[in-house]
């Protein structure tokens, strides 16, 4: 089974993308967290686990992560793209 780890500051609109966003600006919320991108995953319609105890290895306080399973057909940036659409509809 595939897993992706996805990180609340790739869609971080306070970030730059050398700080790790890795979504256009026009697709970044300000200060997601993992509640919100876990619900996003499950609306793209993956498996999605909260570990709220993770930290990104740019920033320092832990934010958490979710982890995303059986993502065999998809590429991390592709995922990451849809999740980030999903978000901005949750937002609004």
């Amino acid at each position: 089974m595939v897993e992706n780890v996805v990180y609340p500051a790739y869609f971080d609109a306070d970030r730059s993308r050398s700080e790790g966003r890795r979504v256009p600006m026009d697709l970044a919320i300000e200060e997601p967290t993992v509640d919100e991108i876990a619900k996003a995953v499950q609306q793209v319609g993956y498996d999605a686990v909260i570990e709220r105890e993770k930290t990104y290895s740019r920033e320092f306080d832990p934010r958490g992560a979710v982890v995303v399973r059986g993502t065999e057909d998809t590429a991390k940036n592709d995922l990451v793209q849809a999740i980030a659409a999903y978000l901005g509809v949750i937002r609004e």
